[in-house]
């Protein structure tokens, strides 16, 4: 007990010297130590995500603009197969309505094809991207289709001439024709790639016109047209073949090498065509029985008809409109092939820039998204190795000096020197950064602290040793200062000299007691015990012996009990200092009474009551606390012996003491609970006897818990 509150004062001195825990607030420096690390590794994350996510909406607007060129590819080949269709149902209409054949399946054919191609057209329209420019350039598209109605019903008609009839198909053909400008995405020169589609389409549509007014001259009877409309037609299809040439102009200057080569190689590819086809058809009349007259190159025959000739004199050049249209036809498809050809590539394109960027987008992104998972990930993890490791010092720190130092202490101030184990485990930490410096720099402090606590367990060994030897050496010669004393006792007859030697007698024992008190600081047992149990009442007795106004003592109540041998020495002791001290501490007129009481559980109260000034509760509760809880040897024994030694003596044997002030107000009574350890009934012993002070003890004895003024003890 002694040790532990030593231990809990060593401890209470060291945290009053310690400043106190800074309190926990808004400030970085109480932030925890994975708190400050992600705040440190927060800012890089932070950059890298920005960077990224820079990166990442890069690739996401590349994506969305390539997928917006996909649906402009998307609708500018819509676009242009709706054009072609257009011009070509207005090539294949010439004979049949010059004709006069307005129900020609011909026709119906090519103007379902093109109404099929306008829905294909209104579809791509939904899908593209809703930019002003595409919006104006659809308008455009919207008012040519609404003049479509008109001049179908009106062509080659008294309403529209052939050449307006011709000319009127360029309302919708021509917007169409200018939505190749907004493609080329992703080439390395936009406008390039959209001039080079839009020339190749005007070149188409010059080559349509040609084909569609050269037949219309070839069909229609001269005789029948309006003065000066043979003049228009003929310098109508003389521009057109003037166009197709500066549109082939300017394809060349905004189209490659490989466009170059590709139309080179559509247009020589329809003159062998056109070769065979003319080769075939010699084949043919000449089976039947038919001159034949070759046709001359398209050039030639572009060049005949605007020179005016009648139809009969270029039949006779082998120039027929069957010819002529042949021949046109496959220089139109050469043109259509190319244009085709850009388109899809333009689409094609769009579409791998597409993926790619889309592939880009979800690689970046999941890069990004990858790096700062990882970063937070490290960050978490070096915060959590880091902030473990600031636990586990903590942790260990505050079980070294809460329990595993206050415990050994109490070992080395009860236990032997030399059989306690000073060894110190260290603290579980085994890196070598500042944290591990840290724990094996509070091991070394911890080391200290115990071979402090060592060093002074073995002064206060070696102190307990001198009083003992001290003690032992005054034993003796009382021993036989009291044998003497005795002696002259014995042999004196006259009255006050025996008087005179009965108070030598007792001054002799009071110095013996302070000597076995000495033996109690020193840890020692009596030397010498009793080997038989001894009534109470005769221990009562013998303690009263040893005091000096042992004649103010009275006994009352006493049960007919057994002690123990080996507690009689100690109890006496006990008893005597407690009845010293209510001697000393009372008038000398009154008396000390002593009663005592067996307890239902059989232990024993003894009960001494004195008249004395009584103690204030707090000192009487300062004394209780001593009494529980003995003092280690220090200075503050010199001036609290009875203190010492009775806390002492009754925890050897687990007897319970305590000071109460006394009922009636005045006085003080000290209770000591015998424990039924050291005392058993006596022969013969009266039950009345027994129970007489059970009440008072149920209302003022020791209950169970702490009762008030308990805790204290102090030598008045």
């Amino acid at each position: 007990m002694s040790a532990g509150r030593e231990a809990n004062q060593n401890r209470e001195a060291i945290l009053s010297n310690t400043p106190s825990a800074p309190r926990r607030g808004w400030g970085t420096r109480n932030w925890s130590v994975a708190r400050k690390l992600q705040a440190i590794l927060l800012i890089p994350v932070i950059v890298a995500l920005v960077l990224g996510g820079i990166r990442v909406k890069r690739s996401v607007d590349t994506w969305q603009d390539a997928d917006d060129a996909v649906r402009v590819a998307e609708l500018v080949q819509a676009a242009n197969k709706y054009a072609s269709d257009a011009i070509d149902e207005r090539d294949v209409s010439v004979i049949p309505l010059v004709k006069g054949d307005r129900t020609s399946s011909v026709v119906a054919k090519a103007r379902a094809v093109t109404d099929a191609d306008a829905k294909a057209f209104d579809e791509a329209v939904e899908r593209m991207p809703q930019t002003a420019g595409l919006q104006r350039r659809v308008q455009l598209v919207r008012i040519g289709e609404k003049q479509l109605a008109s001049v179908r019903a009106n062509a080659f008609t008294s309403r529209l001439t052939g050449v307006q009839t011709e000319e009127s198909y360029h309302a919708v053909q021509h917007p169409l024709m200018e939505l190749s400008n907004e493609l080329g995405f992703g080439s390395s020169n936009q406008a390039s790639f959209g001039r080079t589609l839009y020339a190749g389409s005007l070149t188409q549509a010059a080559e349509s016109l040609i084909r569609a007014i050269g037949t219309h001259l070839l069909v229609e009877d001269r005789g029948k047209l309006a003065e000066g409309e043979l003049q228009v037609q003929l310098g109508s299809f003389s521009s057109y073949v003037y166009l197709e040439q500066v549109a082939l102009q300017e394809y060349a200057g905004a189209g490659t090498a490989d466009d170059m080569t590709r139309l080179r190689k559509a247009l020589s590819d329809a003159e062998k065509r056109g070769k065979e086809q003319a080769e075939k058809a010699q084949e043919q009349a000449e089976a039947a029985g038919k001159t034949f007259v070759a046709p001359p190159s398209l050039e030639k025959m572009a060049a005949e008809i605007a020179s005016g000739k009648s139809a009969a004199q270029l039949a006779a050049q082998g120039i027929t409109p069957e010819t002529f249209f042949a021949a046109s036809t496959l220089s139109f498809d050469a043109y259509r092939s190319v244009e085709v050809y850009l388109t899809d590539s333009a689409l094609a394109d769009a579409h791998s820039i597409a993926d790619d960027a889309r592939n880009d987008a979800v690689i970046n992104a999941a890069l990004v998204l990858t790096a700062v998972l990882a970063a937070f990930l490290l960050a978490a993890w070096v915060a959590r190795t880091m902030s473990t490791s600031m636990r586990r010092l903590s942790a260990s720190a505050l079980e070294i000096a809460e329990q595993r130092l206050p415990a050994l202490l109490t070992q080395l101030t009860r236990a032997i020197p030399g059989r306690v184990d000073a060894q110190v485990a260290p603290i579980p930490i085994t890196t070598t950064d500042e944290i591990g410096e840290v724990a094996r720099a509070f091991d070394h402090v911890h080391r200290e602290a115990v071979r402090l606590a060592a060093e002074q367990a073995l002064l206060r060994a070696n102190i307990n040793t001198i009083f003992s030897n001290l003690a032992r050496r005054s034993q003796s010669l009382i021993e036989r200062q009291l044998a003497l004393i005795t002696g002259l006792e014995g042999k004196e007859a006259d009255p006050d000299q025996l008087e005179n030697l009965f108070k030598l007698d007792h001054l002799a024992t009071r110095v013996r007691r302070n000597g076995e008190n000495l033996l109690v600081l020193g840890g020692e047992t009596p030397a010498q015990q009793w080997d038989q149990p001894l009534p109470l009442v005769d221990v009562i007795r013998a303690a009263a012996s040893e005091v000096e106004q042992y004649e103010r003592v009275e006994l009352s109540g006493v049960p007919e009990a057994q002690i123990h041998g080996r507690a009689v020495t100690d109890l006496v002791h006990l008893l005597a200092e407690l009845l010293e001290n209510a001697t000393t501490f009372s008038s000398p007129h009154s008396s000390v009474l002593v009663t005592a009481a067996r307890l239902p559980d059989g232990r024993i109260m003894v009960e001494i009551h004195d008249r004395g000034i009584g103690l204030p509760p707090g000192e009487l509760a300062d004394i209780n606390h001593h009494l529980a809880d003995p003092p280690t040897v220090d200075v503050a024994i010199s001036q609290r012996m009875g203190l010492y030694v009775v806390g002492r003596l009754a925890d050897r044997h687990g007897i319970r003491v305590q000071l109460r002030p006394h009922e009636e107000g005045q006085g003080t009574t000290a209770l000591a609970m015998l424990p039924d350890t050291i005392t058993y009934r006596g022969t013969g012993a009266e039950s009345d006897i027994d129970t007489m002070a059970l009440a008072a003890f149920t209302n003022n004895g020791f209950p169970e818990g702490t009762a008030p003024g308990y805790e204290a003890w102090n030598d008045r």
